[in-house]
């Protein structure tokens, strides 16, 4: 399937421009990298604990805030899910609040701090674990159980949370929810000793100092050794320069796509690096379809100039690269706007990727083989053919 019919865009021509581009974003996110946001790395890198809370109704953040600061826990993170009907906050704390030995008491102080001093000596049942709860049951006994009372109250117990956890998203809105999975006597004595808050903790994730730093070093080689893998395949494939080039373009891509982050000031996680990692590998596929189309054309086209055949081989694989690209643009995109929070940076980092790799292929690349033979002066073109033993090479001037 063809989208153009024989196109003849001069891209080299207009090489200048797009090398303006990729210079002020790069700069830009150079900039904000260096002095304004840094690298906003998230929790699985810098170590902490993130809290998915989950509200009754519409979270008031500035509040929240003001109660976390209260209690003490000054400059948490605090991100609403901003969809109708969700309800959510996620409260990221940084390692300086809190103990790599006790980093669990992240989720207790952030429960304390928003419970405040509401219905003291009861205790929250949006909030407690099966395990409490249970031994609660045991200990009160309001259904008089006898040597079953262990295996019963458990049942009951475990009904409880689930029904709070499972299907009702994480918080209930009074006591009296819980008649829906536990008998009357049960549900009466809850209500002398328990009580609901308007929040419940759904999930808490917890990274140390150590495994933070460690995560951090490993994403970062696992970048280079991507690179350096690309490097040598494309050595041996086409020549060093096809290789350097397309190295280049990758590093560029991630160069964008990182900087972007830090400019939009957007934590950058695992399944970030992931994405990072992916968009690595679709850019420099697609820069190798162009530099195969090239190679191919420096054997047919020997009388043309290099800078011709670059032109001539984008444009020939330009309708393929629009429906690949474009496909895969389009189901990224989707992923970005229908994913959801736990999604959003992944997706956000294929959405910048897929448009820059696809154009760094184009704009980038292919231009610094032209560029390279420009710089060495050559009247050859990387990847043409030897010339015959004893017969003479037909130079070709190289035109810019």
């Amino acid at each position: 399937m063809e989208l153009f019919h024989n196109p003849n865009i001069d891209f080299l021509g207009k090489k200048w421009y797009f090398l303006a581009f990729s210079l002020i974003f790069s700069v830009a996110g150079i900039l904000s990298m260096a002095f304004w946001h840094g690298i906003p790395l998230g929790v699985d890198f810098r170590g902490g604990t993130i809290v998915d809370i989950k509200f009754t109704q519409t979270p008031n953040v500035d509040a929240i805030r003001s109660a976390l600061d209260h209690a003490g826990l000054h400059n948490a993170i605090i991100q609403a899910d901003t969809r109708p009907g969700r309800n959510e906050v996620l409260i990221k704390l940084d390692i300086r609040e809190t103990s790599e030995q006790a980093l669990d008491q992240g989720k207790n102080k952030i429960v304390t701090a928003l419970q405040g001093n509401a219905n003291p000596g009861k205790t929250d049942l949006n909030n407690v674990g099966y395990t409490t709860l249970q031994d609660y049951l045991l200990r009160t006994d309001p259904l008089h159980l006898g040597t079953d009372a262990p295996m019963r109250y458990g049942e009951i117990a475990r009904a409880i949370v689930d029904y709070r956890d499972k299907s009702r998203g994480g918080v209930i809105n009074a006591v009296t929810d819980a008649s829906a999975v536990a008998p009357p006597q049960v549900v009466q004595q809850l209500q002398q000793d328990f009580y609901t808050s308007n929040f419940g903790v759904r999930n808490v994730d917890i990274v140390g100092p150590q495994v933070g730093a460690q995560l951090r070093q490993r994403a970062l080689l696992a970048t280079l050794y991507s690179l350096l893998g690309m490097l040598i395949y494309l050595w041996f494939r086409f020549e060093l320069i096809y290789g350097v080039a397309a190295v280049v373009a990758c590093f560029h891509d991630t160069l964008i796509t990182v900087g972007a982050f830090s400019l939009l000031n957007i934590e950058i996680s695992l399944t970030v690096i992931a994405a990072v990692l992916t968009l690595i590998g679709y850019s420099m596929n697609d820069t190798i379809v162009v530099f195969d189309r090239i190679r191919e054309n420096v054997k047919l086209l020997r009388k043309e100039s290099l800078a011709e055949i670059v032109n001539k081989s984008i444009n020939q694989t330009l309708s393929r690269t629009v429906l690949t690209s474009g496909l895969t643009f389009l189901t990224v995109l989707a992923l970005f706007l229908f994913g959801g929070e736990v999604l959003h940076g992944f997706s956000l980092a294929l959405v910048i990727g897929i448009i820059i790799g696809t154009y760094s292929s184009i704009f980038i690349a292919a231009p610094m083989l032209v560029a390279y033979q420009t710089w060495r002066g050559k009247k050859t073109v990387p990847g043409a053919p030897a010339a015959p033993s004893g017969q003479r090479r037909v130079k070709t001037p190289a035109k810019a």
